[in-house]
This record gives C-alpha cells, sequence and structure tokens, in this order.
C-alpha cells in the first residue's frame, strides 16, 4: 500500500506556509513571512494577498524539495478554507486548487482554527507525539479569534466559549 503523502497549504493571514506530511509524520514546513507589514503597525489584506502570490510558489516548491518527495507522490492537497482574510486565502485555495487538478488527486478543504488544535498532534521523527485523548477542552487564541472549544474527535468541536 502507497503512503499518503499530504500536502498543506497555508495562507489564512500573512505568512505562506507549506508542509509534506507522510504517513502522520511532518516531513517539511517551509514558511516565508512578510515584513512588509511591520510598517503599518498590522497586516494590511492588500498586501498580504500581493505577497501571498510572491510567496506561494517558492514555499510549496521549497517544502516538496525538503521533503525529498517529487510532486507526483502526493496523494492529496489540503488548504485552508477559512477563517482569515478573503484576499490571503483565495491565493492559496487558487493554487492548491490547480496542482490538485493538474496532479489529479483530490483536495482537502481545512478550517484553519481547528487546525490550530490538531497541529499539537503531527509527529516528527524526533517528537513522536501521542494521539489525542478524547474529549478534551481546549483554549484557542489566534489573531481575533479567542474560543473555548470542546474538541469531542477530528472532526467534531463545539465552540462553548
Amino acid at each position: 500500500m502507497q503512503p499518503l503523502t499530504l500536502l498543506g497549504i497555508e495562507s489564512s493571514c500573512d505568512d505562506t506556509s507549506a508542509a509534506v506530511i507522510r504517513d502522520g509524520y511532518l516531513l517539511s514546513n517551509v514558511i516565508a513571512g512578510q515584513k512588509v507589514h511591520e510598517a503599518y503597525g498590522g497586516v494590511v489584506p492588500e498586501l498580504a494577498s500581493r505577497a501571498h502570490q510572491q510567496h506561494i510558489i517558492p514555499v510549496v516548491d521549497q517544502a516538496i524539495k525538503q521533503a525529498g518527495i517529487s510532486p507526483s507522490e502526493l496523494s492529496g492537497v489540503a488548504f485552508t478554507r477559512g477563517p482569515g482574510l478573503m484576499g490571503s486565502l483565495l491565493v492559496g485555495t487558487s493554487f492548491a486548487k490547480g496542482l490538485a487538478t493538474a496532479l489529479r488527486i483530490p483536495m482537502v478543504e481545512v478550517n484553519h482554527l481547528q487546525a490550530h488544535i490538531l497541529a499539537h498532534f503531527i509527529k516528527t521523527v524526533d517528537e513522536p507525539h501521542q494521539a489525542p485523548c478524547f474529549p478534551f477542552l481546549c483554549l484557542l487564541v489566534s489573531g481575533g479569534n479567542s474560543q473555548i472549544i470542546l474538541v469531542k474527535s477530528y472532526d467534531d468541536m463545539e465552540i462553548v466559549g
């Protein structure tokens, strides 16, 4: 059986990120930050989306190379569906759809906030994390989102505060 190898693309705000995971283990994680916003004291949405356009191809290319795989080995492409800045999300979504279509592999939409919770359980060669013990309560603080979430399973989460 061929291993499950996913490319993840994150573009919800001002960082362009791509990672490759094979059978639950992180193979690469590449992040391009955007220093252009420092002069404005916060994220400027239009500048963020333009920077994503500049960074997405090199970031994805570097993530695939660092993982030591070829694009043909990808089983699917996961991308941030939201929440986030619309222009930034559109860059990541469009790129993911184009790549998945070209490679004829499935796409997986990912909720940015749920991903924050579940990312703690991604394994690396150096740190084989334990699987989550459901249910658990999570305090999530991300940008403009602060929530208390009851996590019942990987795909069943309820905002309780």
